[in-house]
């Protein structure tokens, strides 16, 4: 991975941290998974705010993330934090033209951001180094366009959880 600023490689890092922990997630208590989201995501957003545009060369960045497994990480989310998972959005789009209040979900949040995460840890395993660059730079744009507003959407919730919510359910 030469050529790589210290942030981008911090980035892969974090990206792949994340993943681990929500693969690892059927074996942590509400309290830890809330915890280690609440370490992560705010670290992750930091990192990816500071990438650098690394290459002019955009990499596509592959699906390898297949539907049964995304489905199967959401319910187990949502079997963690069983009713703390819904939570009211108010930075949809929608809501906009709402008079009813939009609810949304921990689960399908976390499982949204690690597809996002997981298809670039897996895209940057198998390209060859001289192409991480435009991968990162693919995941810069995407962050800017689609997923820095859902990871700080999801934010608000963990932090109610951690702090405000009883986890004797």
């Amino acid at each position: 991975m030469g050529n790589l600023s210290n942030n981008s490689l911090a980035f892969i890092a974090l990206c792949n941290e994340f993943c681990a922990a929500i693969e690892h997630s059927a074996e942590s208590t509400s309290e830890d998974l809330t915890k280690e989201m609440l370490r992560l995501l705010p670290r992750i957003y930091i990192t990816a705010t500071d990438l650098e545009a690394e290459d002019d060369e955009n990499v596509y960045i592959d699906s390898y993330l297949d539907e049964e497994k995304y489905e199967s990480i959401r319910r187990i989310i949502e079997s963690i934090y069983g009713e703390a998972d819904t939570f009211l959005e108010v930075f949809e789009e929608d809501m906009k033209y709402s008079d009813t209040p939009i609810a949304s979900s921990v689960s399908e949040g976390l499982s949204d951001l690690f597809q996002v995460f997981y298809n670039f840890v897996e895209t940057v395993k198998n390209l060859p180094s001289e192409s991480i660059r435009g991968a990162i730079t693919a995941m810069k744009e995407d962050f800017e366009n689609y997923w820095s507003q859902k990871l700080c959407n999801l934010l608000r919730p963990l932090n109610s959880i951690r702090y405000h919510y009883s986890f004797d359910f």
